[in-house]
């Protein structure tokens, strides 16, 4: 009897005979609590030497440089600003990429973090006055992207923001070099707005949902899709999240890289000891269970990966708790406090100062303990937080 071979990521694109070297970087979806984590992460990152080539001041690195940044939803947000901004941080000395660094991503980020892109009431104002996806994209070009788009971003790190086809059932996958749904096709360098992007990969259902994108169909290449390559697919995709499919960020770098860091700012699921009766919200509760369960398979392939050395890397959460790392000199982080961070409500709303600068410590400080305890020997710790009046 013949057995149908499972994989933890769908096979969109052929897995190389060997993934290449190299890192891949993954930012969840979160909301603006993965947003400002996700910029400790890149915070530390950036310190460590992680965006500059292989040789780091003199120290060759073994593992490569950053060569893929994945994210989703509130991790597309601060990865796209990254993006946009990474051409003016090629410098080789590195208190001046700290500092462009500083003022191209962090304050931009937390200023945008200080504002509300949607909540409940202006969400029911959209939708009466134009459309809640229309709303969030008028803010993100508005207060963060401006008139950049996916031609904008280097061409070294690939930036790869994702979404889900509502249509598919598949991954979206945004970048410079194409605009892809291995079912529906391929656009070659696309020219969709960053705002426009970022707006799907963000676009929670049912609430921000869907995001609808135009296209002829002679922009894909011939027969690049698989039984899709049609009208409305190809002409009309509708597109949502990116963490319905896929909240880490995981498959666009999975089978692609042996170097693999993986930063998840996502929420948890909550146990509830009573379940209401109605249709509407046990249909709610059914969905957030399902959609948990995929996450934990996810996760779980991932952690095998790396124990069994299939991979190179770390993966960490805002969840987790700093003292389970074994590398020495860890920022001082309780695990009462940052769970209270990890609580945080998923949403675009407002974060006050405190909260934010909170939020990127805890980033930073974990990422600071999952690289050295388990990607790279030898790398001085931190002398501090970013914030350190602040610290968790």
């Amino acid at each position: 009897m013949s057995h149908e071979k499972l994989s933890p990521v769908s096979s969109e694109t052929p897995a190389a005979p060997a993934p290449a070297f190299g890192i891949g970087l993954c930012l969840s979806g979160g909301g603006y609590r993965a947003m400002l984590f996700h910029l400790g992460v890149l915070w530390r990152l950036a310190e460590l030497g992680y965006f500059g080539n292989e040789d780091r001041n003199g120290k060759y690195s073994p593992i490569g440089r950053l060569r893929r940044v994945s994210s989703v939803s509130g991790g597309s947000i601060v990865a796209a600003a990254l993006g946009i901004a990474w051409d003016d941080l090629r410098v080789n000395d590195k208190d001046q990429l700290l500092e462009r660094f500083n003022a191209l991503v962090v304050k931009p980020v937390e200023k945008f973090a200080s504002q509300t892109t949607i909540s409940i009431w202006s969400g029911i104002w959209a939708g009466v006055v134009s459309t809640v996806q229309r709303h969030v994209v008028k803010v993100y070009r508005r207060k963060l992207f401006g008139h950049k788009t996916l031609q904008d971003l280097p061409n070294s790190p690939m930036f790869v923001i994702n979404a889900t086809n509502l249509q598919s059932g598949a991954l979206w996958r945004f970048s410079k070099f194409y605009s892809r749904d291995w079912r529906v096709g391929e656009i070659k360098n696309p020219t969709d707005s960053i705002a426009k992007v970022v707006g799907a990969s963000s676009a929670f259902p049912p609430f921000l949902s869907p995001s609808r994108f135009r296209y002829r169909a002679d922009q894909y290449t011939p027969n690049s899709g698989n039984g899709l390559q049609k009208p409305p697919f190809t002409t009309r995709p509708t597109l949502a999240d990116g963490g319905v499919y896929d909240n880490m960020g995981l498959e666009t770098v999975f089978n692609n890289f042996q170097t693999i860091i993986v930063s998840n700012a996502g929420g948890g699921y909550k146990s509830a000891p009573k379940v209401r009766g109605d249709w509407a919200l046990q249909s709610y509760r059914v969905m957030n269970t399902i959609d948990h369960q995929v996450r934990s398979l996810r996760k779980r392939v991932l952690i095998s990966a790396l124990e069994n050395h299939e991979r190179h890397g770390v993966y960490f959460s805002i969840r987790g708790d700093i003292d389970h790392y074994p590398c020495s000199d860890k920022l001082d982080c309780p695990y009462e406090e940052t769970l209270k961070l990890a609580n945080i409500d998923t949403d675009l709303a407002a974060k006050d100062t405190t909260t934010q600068r909170r939020l990127i410590n805890w980033g930073y400080a974990i990422c600071d303990a999952g690289i050295r305890s388990w990607v790279e020997d030898g790398l001085a710790p931190p002398t501090d937080f970013p914030y350190p009046d602040e610290k968790v």
